[in-house]
């Protein structure tokens, strides 16, 4: 998706004038995933792009919702939908190749957070998969962790649902530290946006690459990096956030995690959110506001 071209005044026409300002301010920049981050003087955040457009991140207007509920919002852009598999709390598309889910989509309601169902543990060969999935020999002594994908707290509104997150179409090898820290911390985080905003939509998965270490019989990919970006398209504002962490272990707070959709779109070639007016994906997509979400699980 082409970046949206925020101009700030009628004098701030071209990216020599742009370059012009921002040079003149004191920054402080990181790189994150296919944008910059900058901080001016007074402490507000601008993004920076490669063709030169920019916008102040953290003063996005909101969008008032009055579309109605769109079927499938969650899902992402696929070739073809007779490809994509789901289940009762969740739909996915699987990737033969490194025997994992490229994605795995739900939505995710306030109700839904109030776990009744107790957790199963009982990893199984998803028998949807005509071309099979993982197994527990793939797992073994292998030294990572079964990483749910779709977290088994959030299908604990079912007992169907609980027993199918532990698919092995919905696990991916991950580090001990990264599954049972950050990446526990940000499934915990979303389930509280839930109740917050009544519902969010929900993508997340690996980034599949060439050439990735693997393990077991099956050559399961292990991932450097997952991504997940979510969606809260409910009134009386619609936002967007993305997130991609390496596989490993982080002390960092998730804020340092967080990119906008639009970047996780470009490392993953994966394009979230397709139903969406044009107008409002554009905006949602390309926006990374901190302040836009609460921070505390």
């Amino acid at each position: 998706m082409p970046p949206h071209k925020y101009v700030l005044s009628k004098d701030v026409t071209s990216l020599k004038n742009i370059l012009l300002i921002l040079f003149t301010l004191t920054f402080f920049q990181t790189v994150i995933f296919g944008q910059q981050e900058a901080r001016t003087n007074d402490g507000k955040t601008v993004l920076l792009y490669e063709d030169g457009s920019w916008f102040y991140a953290d003063s996005i207007p909101f969008l008032n919702n009055k579309a109605k509920r769109i079927v499938n919002l969650e899902i992402p852009k696929t070739y073809s939908k007779k490809n994509i598999i789901s289940h009762t709390g969740y739909s996915f598309l699987y990737n033969e190749i490194h025997e994992q889910a490229n994605w795995i989509a739900y939505e995710l309601t306030r109700e839904e957070t109030t776990n009744s169902i107790q957790r199963t543990d009982k990893f199984i060969p998803d028998q949807n998969v005509k071309t099979q999935t993982a197994n527990a020999k793939d797992y073994e002594g292998s030294g990572y962790d079964r990483g749910h994908l779709a977290p088994a707290a959030d299908m604990g509104w079912s007992s169907i649902a609980m027993d199918e997150s532990f698919y092995y179409s919905n696990m991916s090898p991950q580090t001990p530290g990264f599954n049972r820290g950050i990446w526990k911390q940000l499934e915990e985080l979303v389930r509280s946006w839930a109740i917050e905003n009544n519902a969010i939509y929900v993508v997340t998965g690996p980034v599949l690459t060439n050439r990735l270490p693997a393990i077991g019989p099956n050559k399961v990919s292990v991932p450097k990096y997952y991504y997940k970006v979510v969606l809260d398209y409910s009134e009386p504002s619609i936002k967007g956030i993305g997130f991609v962490l390496p596989n490993k272990g982080s002390k960092e707070q998730l804020q340092y995690y967080a990119v906008s959709i639009d970047s996780v779109e470009k490392l993953t070639g994966i394009n979230f959110f397709p139903l969406l007016p044009d107008e409002q994906e554009e905006i949602i997509e390309h926006t990374r506001c901190i302040e836009c979400w609460s921070w505390k699980n």
